[in-house]
């Protein structure tokens, strides 16, 4: 397995790229805008930079790692030649559905298909296309790179010999792959997004301010970050579908997003993405300021 198609360029998709390109695979970097694209190939050269500076990696290795990818608009010309296609389009099923439509038509019949998806059922994936034993889930943690863990997550019709190659895959990118079943919201979000959930009911209902909620997590459960700076920086929007594909998934109330939530997201408040979320990001300072609706007198 040597040529990997990455669909999607933002956050997930040029982390994704970086790394199989980094450990020595030919990269096609997949997404409908130039822009997006170009975006992405500079995200990546800035974070190879930062690999540099902490010598991490070599110039050379940089070189090289740019060197391994190669950008697409066109979905066709991009997959043609791939052995293993890793979707990380945005998290709304129906875009899913159609890329998994069109790649079934578009790669070989031994072209495994990935989806980055971090709630949205692989069974329901794969059913729309006619090698479901060669769909599988493979949930990277963001920022890519420097985080270990992939939830290798198994559809009801995934082959043995599927799972075992993408697990050998992972472990070839210097990751480590924890094997799953497909149930919402997978392992992962289905014990983070309640406590995240949970955080955003206590500040809802005055319990403590964010910065307090934050602290209690960090200083008393030696969380690296708190629960509303993890929100802002997965995005609300992202936090609020996952929760809802819970909720939706298991029909337990226990699942149901905070209004608080709901109101943030409607307004567009989604944290570090829009310069605002529970934490206000628009002055570019590593200091952690409250936004403004938040803050207690």
């Amino acid at each position: 397995m040597k040529n990997i198609a990455v669909i999607g360029s933002g956050t997930m998709g040029n982390g994704i790229a970086h790394t199989f390109a980094q450990n020595n695979f030919s990269v096609s970097l997949i997404d409908i805008s130039e822009d997006a694209l170009n975006k992405a190939i500079s995200t990546i050269t800035k974070n190879l930079d930062r690999q540099i500076a902490k010598e991490k990696i070599t110039k050379e290795d940089k070189t090289n790692t740019l060197a391994n990818i190669t950008c697409f608009t066109n979905l066709a010309d991009g997959v043609k030649n791939a052995d293993l296609v890793v979707e990380a389009a945005s998290e709304n099923i129906d875009i899913k559905l159609k890329i998994f439509k069109d790649l079934d038509q578009l790669t070989s019949p031994n072209c495994m298909l990935a989806s980055n998806t971090s709630s949205i059922s692989i069974t329901k994936i794969a059913s729309v296309t006619q090698k479901p034993d060669k769909v599988i889930g493979m949930h990277f943690m963001n920022p890519v790179p420097i985080m270990k863990l992939v939830e290798v997550i198994n559809g009801y019709a995934t082959s043995s010999e599927t799972s075992e190659k993408i697990m050998k895959l992972t472990v070839q990118l210097s990751k480590e792959p924890v094997l799953v079943n497909d149930y919402p919201g997978f392992v992962a979000n289905r014990i983070l997004m309640p406590m995240i959930n949970e955080a955003i009911y206590s500040l809802y209902e005055g319990v403590a301010g964010v910065a307090e909620i934050d602290t209690v997590m960090k200083l008393g459960m030696a969380h690296p970050m708190g629960p509303l700076q993890l929100a802002d920086f997965i995005g609300l929007d992202v936090c609020l579908s996952i929760l809802e594909v819970l909720y939706k998934g298991f029909g337990n109330p226990k699942y149901a997003p905070c209004p608080l939530l709901v109101n943030m997201v409607t307004a567009q408040k989604l944290g570090v993405k829009t310069g605002e979320g529970f934490y206000n990001y628009q002055n570019n300072t590593k200091e952690l300021i409250v936004a403004g609706n938040f803050k207690i007198n």
